[in-house]
């Protein structure tokens, strides 16, 4: 076998090993968070190395593909029995560059053996585009004794980067606004009304 044969096989395994990278991300997920949403596959998500606000480490959601329909999520759950029968403030910090979508938060409050939500707040009127600096953002939701589950994470619609840091949790006045909502209860009528949609 020729010499310039035998060097193309290492150039092969690199470029291998380099498109093993690409294909598993360059981000490494952080503990205790994972990777979700309608298009997760097409995102690369974690820890971005010195990239926060403070010059230490930030979480960060970049798109992979040059249009996705759907979203990525960095997410978590925990129990909320610290924080039951109380008002509850979400914080955290966003910066975006080139998001052709939206970015942003979200914070739900679930109950269990039930297919709604207590409450919830993805900041869809007020969520993040284009290219920002670090921003802070606050989810505000009530906690009631028959809460289940508590999630929240950052997620990112359609295309570009986003960071997030320094998220906290907090219990705050009942003054404090909501800035979430709940799931609309059925209206039971009691017989057919308005069927020609005239009233």
């Amino acid at each position: 076998m020729k010499t310039s044969t035998l060097k193309i096989f290492p150039l092969l395994a690199l470029i291998g090993l380099l498109l093993s990278f690409e294909a598993f991300g360059s981000f490494e997920i952080p503990v205790g968070w994972y990777k979700t949403g309608t298009k997760s596959e097409s995102y690369d998500m974690g820890i971005d190395k010195g990239s926060g606000m403070d010059g230490k480490n930030a979480a960060t959601i970049k798109s992979i593909d040059k249009t996705i329909d759907g979203y990525g999520t960095l997410m978590q759950s925990f129990k909320p029995d610290k924080f039951m029968g109380q008002r509850v403030r979400l914080s955290g910090y966003i910066k975006t560059t080139e998001v052709d979508g939206r970015a942003g938060f979200w914070f739900k409050v679930e109950q269990a053996n039930s297919q709604n939500f207590i409450s919830f707040d993805n900041m869809r009127g007020r969520a993040v585009g284009g290219t920002s600096d670090w921003t802070k953002y606050d989810l505000v939701l009530d906690v009631p004794s028959h809460a289940s589950k508590i999630s929240y994470g950052a997620y990112l619609r359609g295309t570009g980067q986003m960071w997030f840091d320094n998220l906290s949790f907090q219990v705050v006045d009942p003054s404090t606004p909501i800035t979430g909502k709940k799931p609309q209860k059925l209206q039971v009528i009691n017989e057919p009304a308005n069927l020609d949609f005239e009233n």
